[in-house]
């Protein structure tokens, strides 16, 4: 297994597929690394049975027989739809950011022990906002997002809508740990360097807050950036980092995610879902 990085897209076919693989590729570009191309496939359920004891030795052979070669069909069916998912991703990338190099993964189980598997190879991963298992339902991100971003230590990338090279970015910023880590490794990355930056911080009007927002700002500031720091108030922080989004036109946001454990989140619920979960930009996680 090669041991360089790769910005990780995790692809199912589903309508944000071509999404994923451009905002990955876009990902990729600004630090000159390849795209690995993930599809994991859900080992299908055998549909063989125990079928002793209702009909004869010789019966129960032969339709053991025939669900074997079931089983083995759709095996191969699984392999070949796969297999073209994957090339037809790859030359869709091709077709729009032909420098940036592409390896192709193909696991079976589940999404986050292979996400795992690349772990040390891992920079970044992008996922789409809705999964293949949510795209008929009125919720909007899919279920593995959580999952993955509270295993992860990169940043994550979630996407949905036809990809636009982002030319304007926020950090949504409450003076958390998890919120100042998200500025540093914004300032630490060439990902967003010469974009229009914005770091918005909703109510918390103590000198503490403040100061917090001003070193952040200045770190980012120090590394290059062009970053404007903004204190707002707002009756509910989700709903002003949003309203601010859409008054400036911002392409993509930067979130601290899931700073509260899952116990916590049952009490207090998650600002970082709902941040995903109300905005069609893309999302950059950072835990």
């Amino acid at each position: 297994m090669t041991t360089s990085q790769h910005v990780l897209a995790c692809i199912d076919g589903s309508a944000v597929t071509e999404s994923v693989c451009d905002y990955a590729a876009w990902y990729a570009s600004k630090l000159n690394l390849p795209v690995g191309l993930l599809h994991v496939s859900e080992v299908p359920a055998s549909t063989r049975r125990d079928l002793s004891g209702a009909i004869g030795v010789n019966s129960r052979q032969f339709l053991l027989e025939e669900l074997t070669q079931m089983d083995e069909q759709r095996a191969k069916v699984v392999n070949s739809y796969s297999n073209a998912l994957v090339q037809d991703a790859k030359s869709h990338i091709q077709s729009d950011f032909e420098d940036v190099a592409i390896r192709i993964y193909q696991r079976r189980g589940k999404l986050l022990p292979a996400i795992e598997h690349f772990k040390t190879e891992n920079r970044a991963i992008v996922m789409g906002r809705r999964g293949e298992d949510h795209k008929n339902s009125r919720i909007n991100i899919g279920s593995q997002i959580e999952t993955v971003a509270r295993a992860s230590d990169v940043p994550i990338l979630i996407c949905s809508e036809t990809f636009k090279a982002p030319s304007s970015y926020m950090i949504a910023f409450d003076g958390s740990k998890t919120a100042i880590k998200a500025a540093w490794m914004v300032a630490r990355s060439p990902v967003l360097k010469g974009l229009q930056g914005h770091i918005v911080m909703i109510g918390s009007h103590n000198d503490a807050a403040k100061q917090s927002l001003s070193a952040a700002a200045a770190q980012l500031e120090a590394a290059g950036f062009i970053v404007a720091a903004h204190h707002l108030s707002a009756a509910d922080a989700v709903n002003g980092l949003l309203a601010f989004q859409t008054e400036n036109n911002i392409d993509i946001m930067v979130v601290g995610a899931y700073g509260h454990s899952k116990l916590q989140q049952l009490f207090l619920g998650s600002t970082t879902t709902e941040i995903i979960a109300s905005t069609l930009s893309p999302v950059i996680l950072v835990r």
